[in-house]
């Protein structure tokens, strides 16, 4: 039977992996709508387009996403139009009676001193990153704003978290990017210029965990489709959210030799000790999802091999 699934933010990272997944299964109708064509952030447009199409499943994909420097610069921005997409999207597809909704947020909504791997129940038991807090608070009410549709109309809006993410149609903007594609920018133009070294800032000890975004659509969809028993059964009330990683991290030490590796960079690497590492770990726990019958299978080179392809044959649109 054919199902009607609208991706909202198709052309970002996550909506366009998401658009390669679904397209697999020829009984998917897949709805888009490009920037141009609707504004999330206008209710009254949501409403009209939620109301002229017959949709059957959303995938929350659209947000305003960017590095500590532009959330930093630009609070305002990220928490308005965060909480305007998801309160538009998730209300209408609510009075359009749209049953199935799946939420896209992020590990940031973890407290910043939460204990190591980040479990579910760890949600607002304590301070967030003051860096990117107007996002993650933003994240933290779609979580809510699922839940309480739930709650009070018995709708099956679903919530992943997802770890780190890089991947095909990622931002490699120098200044706002985040930790992969800027390193991955910085060996190539090294290698291109035959650079004798890579500077890497920090100690390279600090550990994080990085998710291929192939992965990150295939989880997506292994969320949303499990039948409401075994969902239900993982997900005790006011604890809707279900985290997505791989469960294993690496230093910024072995991420950069691993990089070097992947772009052919020839020169040395050099660790910078007199700039900030940032939080020493920031693991996810992912015994729920697996829980659930998923776990990622893209190893941390074959991802980076890939998106380092990518990036070759997209260096053009990417100069900036």
């Amino acid at each position: 039977m054919q199902k009607n699934i609208f991706i909202a933010g198709h052309r970002g990272m996550v909506g366009s992996a998401l658009v390669r997944q679904l397209q697999a299964d020829p009984n998917n109708n897949l709805i888009t709508a490009k920037r141009s064509e609707l504004d999330l952030t206008n209710q009254a447009a949501v409403q009209q387009f939620f109301k002229q199409e017959r949709i059957d499943q959303v995938y929350l994909a659209a947000a305003k996403v960017g590095g500590i420097h532009a959330n930093n610069e630009y609070p305002a921005e990220f928490i308005y139009e965060n909480l305007m997409i998801e309160a538009n999207i998730i209300h209408s597809a609510h009075q359009a009676g749209v049953q199935q909704l799946l939420f896209l947020g992020s590990s940031c909504i973890y407290p910043k001193l939460a204990e190591q791997p980040m479990k579910e129940q760890a949600l607002l038991t304590g301070t967030l990153e003051p860096t990117n807090e107007p996002y993650a608070i933003a994240k933290i009410a779609g979580i809510k704003l699922c839940e309480s549709y739930n709650r009070q109309y018995g709708r099956d809006y679903r919530s992943v978290m997802p770890t780190n993410l890089y991947g095909e149609n990622d931002n490699f903007h120098p200044e706002n990017s985040h930790v992969i594609p800027a390193m991955m920018r910085r060996f190539h133009e090294a290698k291109v210029a035959g650079a004798k070294e890579v500077v890497v800032w920090g100690t390279g000890k600090p550990m994080r965990e990085f998710l291929h975004v192939d992965d990150m659509a295939a989880a997506s969809v292994h969320v949303m489709n499990l039948d409401t028993d075994t969902y239900e059964a993982n997900t005790q009330p006011m604890l809707s959210h279900i985290n997505v990683g791989t469960g294993v991290d690496c230093t910024i030490r072995e991420l950069a030799e691993t990089m070097k590796k992947v772009v052919s960079f020839e020169g040395e690497l050099v660790f910078d000790t007199s700039k900030p590492d940032g939080a020493p770990r920031k693991l996810m726990d992912v015994s729920r999802l697996k829980a659930l019958g998923w776990q990622a299978s893209i190893s941390l080179e074959e991802g980076l091999t890939s998106t380092y392809q990518w990036f070759l044959q997209n260096q053009e649109q990417l100069r900036g």
